[in-house]
């Protein structure tokens, strides 16, 4: 489940920074209010977390392999 989470954080992220470069547009500056403030530094730090979490998942192995329907 917290693979799931911070994916989907991760994704959202992804989205932004597309965001800050097709249109110059950063949405959690602007919902945060600046990017200085304490709300949008938050949220920047829990999406850089779940980007060194989702790193992990490159290196686990895959315990439940999806079978191979012949």
């Amino acid at each position: 489940m917290l693979d799931k989470i911070a994916l989907t954080l991760l994704i959202i992220g992804g989205i932004n920074w597309g965001l800050v470069g097709l249109l110059q547009f950063d949405l959690v500056a602007w919902i945060g209010g600046g990017q200085a403030g304490i709300i949008s530094r938050i949220i920047y730090v829990v999406i850089a977390l779940c980007a060194l979490w989702c790193v992990s998942l490159l290196f686990r192995r895959d315990d439940h392999p999806v079978p191979h329907v012949s």
